[in-house]
């Protein structure tokens, strides 16, 4: 890998099934969720690992909040109480409990990434259950209004934080804000080159964010930006265009002191990689940096070299799917190509 200088990479675990989302709970045990093994991990100081749940569908994201773990399927979300307790009191498989199954159930788009906001309310994406649809007005899908959206849990209400967004995957709340941002995965089979994936933000809840009218800044869609209802809404535009493709997974502000002041609230945003293009794109991390205000000032490459080229052939080595912070100011990425957690640390420090 090719990593920023100063910093330095290692395998911090490998062989663990297509990790996704990760967690860390107040003893220091790292939680891992699996694109496609159903299952979810813990992997303790020692790096002793154990399944704690497992037979899952598209298990992919974990938090961990108030001494629980929360894990999620396409349409349910547990969590086990007490995990640290649980976890030293017994080597049997934890009991889980349903936190709600009132969610889609369509796994186009179906694994959904959880966590919970500054406002203690479970927050939750729901994918549009296509390339390219309008779930709400179609009796395809029911004319449901979760899809293509973002939603947190109320009690038990589901309130929209997001709409019009056709793919988020990773989001997280700036530091100073508490603004939520988030990456949202373009449509495909529109050419090589567009439309965009995107970084936004939320400034007032339940906004619109175009799908499937617009995409990116400014790309009207073929089909439906033809069938925009009259006295629609505004839509919000991205705040950054990360390339057509790229594939944005999970994102993580970084608010830690282990690496040099300038990446203090900092986004480091994983780009999981394409597969709709003729020539490969994504297959990195990258730095988006704020100002103290959260106003986007620039974005470079963190760590790349997931994605090699040598005479005109592509290999891809990895697929970074997620970045999460870790207690003691490091950085872990999940690539669920390689089947490994990467370390990041600052050589310095």
């Amino acid at each position: 890998m090719i990593i920023e200088e100063g910093f330095q990479i290692e395998i911090f675990i490998k062989d663990i099934d297509t990790p996704r989302q990760i967690a860390e709970s107040d003893e220091g045990t790292i939680f891992v969720g699996s694109r496609s093994g159903g299952k979810i991990t813990a992997i303790d100081r020692n790096k002793n690992i154990r399944i704690i749940a497992e037979d899952l569908s598209n298990a992919t994201g974990v938090t961990y909040h108030k001494g629980d773990l929360y894990f999620s399927e396409v349409n349910s979300i547990w969590k086990i109480p007490n995990i640290d307790n649980v976890l030293k009191d017994s080597s049997a498989m934890p009991e889980k409990v349903l936190v709600t199954d009132n969610l889609p159930s369509d796994t186009w788009h179906g694994w959904k990434w959880i966590d919970f906001g500054p406002d203690d309310k479970l927050y939750v994406p729901v994918g549009a259950p296509c390339n390219i649809c309008n779930p709400s007005m179609e009796e395809k899908y029911n004319f449901d209004k979760r899809y293509a959206s973002i939603m947190r849990l109320n009690n038990d209400d589901w309130e929209f934080v997001a709409r019009g967004v056709r793919n988020t995957v990773g989001f997280d709340w700036h530091p100073k804000t508490n603004n939520l941002y988030f990456g949202d995965n373009g449509r495909d089979w529109m050419g090589d080159d567009m439309p965009a994936c995107e970084l936004n933000v939320v400034n007032e809840i339940d906004s619109f964010y175009g799908y499937p009218y617009k995409h990116a800044m400014n790309v009207l869609d073929p089909e439906y930006s033809k069938k925009i209802p009259n006295g629609m809404e505004e839509f919000i535009d991205p705040i950054l265009e990360l390339g057509a493709h790229v594939a944005p997974t999970g994102l993580s502000f970084y608010d830690g002191d282990l690496f040099p002041a300038k990446y203090k609230n900092t986004l480091f945003m994983t780009l999981h990689g394409s597969w709709n293009r003729s020539r490969k794109v994504g297959y990195k991390v990258i730095a988006v940096h704020f100002d103290e205000d959260g106003k986007l000032l620039y974005q470079k490459d963190f760590i790349t070299g997931w994605l090699q080229r040598n005479n005109g052939q592509e290999k891809v080595l990895g697929r970074p799917a997620s970045v999460f912070q870790k207690s003691d100011g490091s950085i872990l990425i999940s690539d669920d190509g390689a089947n490994v957690i990467y370390r990041v640390t600052y050589r310095n420090s």
